[in-house]
C-alpha cells in the first residue's frame, strides 16, 4: 500500500457500490475501490471485463448508480464537463488525437479550459522535458507520427489539462515493449510530481509491475485487490492471469 493510504488519509477517489451499464443493460455490479492522491493504482482484467466502462462512469459519460466521491465532491450528479473541470480527466483508448493537428495544437487543446497562459506555457515546457520526442516534432502532424509517439502525445495533451486524477486506458496497446517501458517511466515521474493515475490495462503484469496498489476485475466484479506486488504474488492471479 502507497505511503498516503498508510497514512489513513482520506482518498482521492472513493467509488462504492456502483452500477453502470448500456440500454438497461447492466455491466458493472457493486464496484468499490479507492484512489489515494499521489499514487499510481492499476485497474487490470481481460476484456470485458468493465474496465472501460467503469471510467466512462467516473467520467460521467455514462450514467451510474452508487457512490463516486472524488475530492470530497459527489460526482454522480455532475456532467462530464463539469467532471473535467473537477480536474479528473481521461486519456482514452485509441489515442483519438486530432490527427491532421500538429503535435503542438493537440496539446494545447488539452489546456483548453485553461486561462493561466504563463502556467500553460510552463506545462508546455514541461511536457517537452518528459517527452523529448515530442518537441522534436511539435510542428509535425499527429496523424503522421507512429503509434508510439502519437500515445506520448495523448498522455502528453491530458496533462496539459493539469489533472488531479489522470485515468489512462489501454496505454500499452500495440506498442512495442521499449516504448511502453518509457511509458511506465514517465508515470513514476509524474506521480513523484503529485500526479495521481489510475491505469487501466489489459496487461496485467506490466500495469502492477508499475502500481503502487491493484484491483482484478471480471466481468463487471471486483475479485481481487490490494498492493500491487502482492497481487503479482498471489497464485491465484498468477494462475488465471499471468500464465504462471
Amino acid at each position: 500500500m502507497s505511503a498516503a493510504a498508510k497514512k489513513g488519509q482520506a482518498p482521492l477517489l472513493k467509488v462504492a457500490d456502483l452500477g453502470a451499464g448500456y440500454g438497461g443493460m447492466p455491466v458493472l455490479r457493486n464496484v468499490s475501490l479507492e484512489v489515494h492522491k499521489a499514487e499510481i493504482v492499476a485497474l487490470v482484467g481481460g476484456n470485458g471485463a468493465g474496465k472501460t466502462t467503469l471510467l466512462r462512469a467516473l467520467s460521467r459519460v455514462i450514467a451510474a448508480t452508487g457512490k463516486i466521491e472524488f475530492s470530497g465532491r459527489d460526482l454522480v450528479p455532475m456532467t462530464s464537463d463539469e467532471a473535467f473541470a473537477s480536474g479528473l480527466v481521461q486519456v482514452p483508448e485509441g489515442r483519438q488525437l486530432f490527427d491532421r493537428m500538429t503535435v503542438e495544437d493537440n496539446l494545447l487543446m488539452g489546456a483548453y479550459r485553461r486561462s493561466d497562459k504563463a502556467a500553460v506555457e510552463r506545462d508546455l515546457k514541461r511536457i517537452y522535458g518528459l517527452f523529448p520526442r515530442l518537441g522534436e516534432r511539435k510542428k509535425q502532424l499527429a496523424g503522421s507520427m507512429s503509434g508510439g509517439e502519437q500515445q506520448m502525445c495523448a498522455m502528453a495533451r491530458g496533462l496539459m489539462a493539469a489533472p488531479v486524477l489522470l485515468m489512462i486506458d489501454e496505454m500499452s496497446l500495440g506498442l512495442a515493449p521499449v516504448v511502453v517501458e518509457q511509458l511506465m517511466a514517465v508515470l513514476g515521474t509524474i506521480r513523484d510530481e503529485g500526479v495521481t493515475i489510475l491505469l487501466v490495462e489489459q496487461d496485467v503484469h506490466l500495469a502492477l509491475s508499475g502500481a503502487d496498489r491493484g484491483y482484478v476485475m471480471e466481468t463487471g466484479h471486483i475479485v481481487h485487490r490490494g498492493a500491487a506486488k502482492e497481487l503479482i504474488d498471489d497464485p491465484e492471479v498468477r494462475r488465471a492471469y499471468l500464465g504462471l
